[in-house]
């Protein structure tokens, strides 16, 4: 399994292993209704003075705002986390932040307290402007089992609905944009890979933690699962 604490070590990369920066439009993609974005997580624990806060991560709202006017159909994610959820490092005597224990799942991470479940941490940022947005997906809320993907938990197997709701709604190709880069954003990229959807990740409209290597590696597995790696400049206003 994937998870967060093989990718915090960047296992064998130290760089990008080739994947280019450069787009991978030739023409400007044009948005139709069998596409959809994907904002993950852009709730205020991530940003800027939260408990995860991902280094300049507000950033990516205005970028985010201006793509997804192209967008008929937006979806958005939130971490959705019950008090004292198996997750938390306080929810484990002795534990700090970081360290990892043993699922029945597999390894977990701890993290700090995050995404309560009705608090203003939990919030989407309120300088989202998405009014055509349809869906949210909140994710997390089982209390045994962590969520980073807006299509799969973490034991592999319990699924959100995302994707049949976007194949009900006859979507083929998704855009993924959000927080963080080489957390949620690429554990949703390559589910929706799994679930045979063609599969985007707008690069400026994201930030990463890019820990020890980690963002070098998302980006080479996505590369690897076929994910392509474009900038909102690549997509037709």
């Amino acid at each position: 399994m994937w998870d967060r604490r093989r990718i915090l070590a960047g296992l064998g990369v130290g760089a990008a292993s080739g994947v280019s920066r450069r787009a991978w439009a030739a023409t400007p993609i044009r948005p139709d209704e069998a596409s959809a974005l994907l904002v993950i997580d852009v709730q205020n624990c991530f940003l800027p003075g939260g408990s995860l806060a991902v280094k300049d991560g507000d950033q990516v709202v205005p970028v985010i705002n201006k793509i997804a006017r192209s967008f008929a159909n937006v979806v958005l994610t939130q971490d959705w986390h019950t008090q004292a959820h198996v997750s938390f490092a306080s929810s484990h005597p002795g534990k700090k932040p970081f360290e990892t224990i043993d699922l029945p799942y597999g390894k977990q991470v701890l993290w700090p307290d995050h995404c309560v479940q009705g608090s203003e941490g939990a919030a989407l940022s309120k300088d989202l402007s998405i009014p055509q947005a349809e869906l949210i997906i909140r994710k997390g809320f089982h209390k045994d089992v962590d969520s980073y993907s807006a299509f799969t938990e973490a034991d592999g197997k319990t699924t959100t609905g995302l994707a049949a709701y976007l194949k009900a709604r006859q979507v083929k190709r998704v855009f993924v944009a959000g927080l963080a880069t080489d957390f949620c954003v690429a554990w949703t990229a390559l589910d929706a890979r799994k679930a045979d959807f063609e599969t985007y990740v707008v690069e400026d409209a994201c930030r990463g933690i890019d820990t020890q290597g980690s963002l070098a590696k998302a980006w080479t597995d996505m590369a690897k699962a076929g994910v392509k790696r474009i900038q909102s400049s690549d997509l037709a206003a």
